[in-house]
């Protein structure tokens, strides 16, 4: 068996076409049968369905697809582990973490990471199913809620979310010190959509008290729900820690009791995954930041 018969099946195996996985690899399509034929001929199994022009993966080829992504996942791992003994303070990395949460601390984090390690190459990936896919292994690093306990996931605790309500300072709700979290169901709401994480939190919490929120506007991005606070539209619910580190002067924060909503927000990667260079950097990064952050807004 051999790694590019095994690169071969799995582009098979995302493509579901030879031609197509042919033309993304550039063999040709004899070329490409031919591997995959001595692959299955080498394991005993068949690999494929072939239904015409139309292939699907059998119960063994979905099995080895599995661990192909497992068997690359650990050579990258020990690429970059070469590297640093090379003292090249490089690599890749790939970061899940909520919609809207890239907002909150990814985009200024991000340019100083870069400015610090410009050898570093970083994808940021926005998924509402952020340890699923630290699991398959389709990013290496997480930031989101503290999800169940889970042998395969290491959780480095962050910080604890609070949050606020947002309002514009315009309005008359800007004078009042807090509000009861029962006082939702009379105002004009703008939030994320059902599937995000900071709406689920709110809607779990208007489940246990009896009611149920109807936004006026819902929005994926987190500029617009501020922009629409800002000019009068309606009010949000968003983590404490994001509104002061705005320094937005035309929105305020309001605190809410009864109860106050809030969330643990941690950092998670594979137990098996290899630290390199690249993640224990930014895993450092991103724990300096929130030290500095949570330093900001109790100073300011």
């Amino acid at each position: 068996m051999e790694l590019r018969q095994l690169e071969y099946f799995m582009v098979i195996c995302e493509e579901l076409h030879f031609s197509r996985a042919a033309e993304k690899i550039m063999v040709s399509q004899p070329n490409l049968s031919q591997q995959i034929k001595l692959l299955e001929s080498e394991l005993g199994v068949p690999l494929f369905n072939r239904i015409g022009k139309r292939i699907t993966i059998t119960e063994a080829g979905k099995l080895l697809y599995e661990q192909s992504k497992h068997i690359f996942s650990h050579l990258k791992q020990a690429q970059e582990s070469i590297s640093e003994l090379k003292q090249i303070k490089g690599g890749s990395l790939t970061i899940g973490v909520l919609p809207g949460d890239a907002d909150l601390m990814f985009n200024s984090l991000l340019l100083d990471f870069h400015s610090t390690y410009p050898n570093v190459s970083l994808s940021l990936v926005e998924t509402v199913k952020v340890s699923e896919q630290v699991i398959e292994g389709m990013i290496d690093i997480g930031v989101t809620t503290s999800p169940n306990p889970d042998e395969r996931i290491v959780q480095i605790p962050l910080f604890y979310e609070e949050f606020s309500l947002a309002v514009a300072k315009e309005t008359s709700l800007a004078k009042k010190r807090f509000i009861q979290f029962n006082d939702l169901q009379e105002m004009k709401i703008v939030m994320f959509p059902p599937d995000h994480q900071c709406r689920k939190l709110i809607d779990n919490h208007c489940q246990q008290l009896g009611f149920r929120i109807k936004p006026k506007i819902e929005t994926t991005t987190l500029s617009s729900l501020i922009t629409m606070v800002e000019k009068g539209i309606g009010v949000t619910v968003l983590p404490r820690l994001l509104l002061e580190n705005l320094h937005d002067k035309n929105i305020q924060a309001i605190k809410i009791t009864k109860p106050t909503p809030g969330q643990d927000i941690c950092l998670i990667y594979r137990t098996d995954k290899y630290l390199g260079f690249a993640a224990r950097a930014f895993i450092q990064a991103v724990e300096d930041y929130i030290q500095t952050a949570k330093k900001n807004a109790r100073t300011s």
